[in-house]
């Protein structure tokens, strides 16, 4: 096809990133992915994979021969050390626009994160709204949005988008802790009431959003976008639809915020439990962006609510139970160790 480009993802052995490959392929494009970690998947023989880390100038030099568009996704995740989330998420991200900028790609798409906005005092957040990093990854996300921006000063074409929490074929992490306990015929622990509204995204959402960045043209899409669900209810009514289709007639127990966000402090400190602050200090709290921007520039129309995000997910997890049954890391592409938790989970 003669629209057919050469796409590069940093990350593309990530969970977004495979979901980024197969979006690819399915569309006629050539892709190559760039990751420190080994590209795993069905797909590896349609795609040219780069094993390197994006700290590292020459591994990010040697990726981009021959692109025409950079998909950035690459990330050190929360659960990672601190100075590892600050020269990945920000010197990493300098190397690839640097790279990018040299070798004349036509745009990089840097997928950053609505941990940008910290802890907010209102809701929906606007793309304007003031930015505060809260802990080490929050910072580095914010800083190197201001690379990004540094780089559209110097004529790279350089969307900006700002994702609400994704899920889908291949996300594991922290949601694989919630699918385990609905698998097995508990409840679910839910901090607070559960009335407040958080929104999620369906990851093939996201890839949609990412693509009309890709595609369409230049003066629309060379700014920052909030992506998200445009249909979510309650953090209760939501994750209740998991339990629900899970058929064991379990509910989500609402408990109060103060005494569970202490106990999971303590619980951190001690190395005993997965969920580090900004998850169990923001479950509680609503949390939405709006996605108006994103639907009069971009087209973007979501296809999943929180309810078919949450449960295409739970099913994917139990279609694909026997291939990461027993792992743990710190990545979304495998379950969380659940530490301490997994003992309250007898009392569910």
């Amino acid at each position: 096809m003669s629209d057919t480009k050469t796409y590069l993802i940093t990350g593309g052995a990530g969970f977004l990133g495979i979901n980024l490959v197969r979006h690819l392929l399915a569309r006629g494009h050539h892709v190559k992915s760039l990751d420190i970690a080994p590209f795993e998947y069905p797909e590896r023989a349609q795609i040219t994979e780069v094993v390197g880390d994006i700290r590292n100038r020459a591994d990010v030099d040697a990726a981009m021969q021959g692109v025409d568009i950079v998909i950035h996704t690459a990330a050190a995740l929360p659960l990672y050390n601190e100075e590892d989330i600050f020269s990945t998420d920000i010197d990493g991200t300098r190397n690839v626009l640097d790279s990018a900028f040299r070798h004349k790609a036509s745009r990089v798409i840097h997928v950053s994160s609505t941990a940008v906005y910290g802890v907010p005092d209102h809701h929906p957040l606007l793309e304007t709204d003031a930015l505060v990093g809260v802990g080490p990854y929050g910072k580095a996300k914010i800083m190197a949005e201001e690379v990004c921006i540094e780089y559209r000063e110097k004529g790279l074409i350089v969307p900006i988008i700002r994702p609400k929490s994704f899920i889908g074929p291949e996300r594991l992490g922290v949601f694989a802790l919630f699918y385990d306990w609905a698998k097995d015929g508990r409840g679910f622990p839910m901090i607070g009431s559960g009335n407040n509204r958080y929104q999620l995204l369906d990851v093939e959402d996201l890839c949609d959003a990412i693509y009309l960045t890709a595609t369409l043209d230049e003066k629309v899409t060379n700014q920052t976008f909030n992506i998200g669900a445009k249909v979510y209810t309650t953090m209760r009514e939501d994750y209740q639809a998991v339990l629900d289709y899970a058929g064991y007639n379990k509910k989500i127990m609402p408990f109060p915020a103060s005494p569970v966000i202490f106990g999971l402090k303590v619980l951190e400190k001690l190395n005993l439990s997965p969920l580090y602050a900004w998850v169990y200090e923001t479950a509680g709290k609503d949390s939405f962006v709006s996605i108006e921007k994103a639907d009069h520039e971009l087209g973007y129309k979501p296809q999943y609510s929180n309810k078919d995000a949450l449960i295409r997910n739970y099913q994917w997890y139990l279609d694909n139970l026997h291939s990461f049954e027993g792992q743990s890391g710190v990545s979304h592409r495998v379950p969380w160790n659940q530490g301490a938790l997994s003992i309250a989970k007898v009392f569910f």
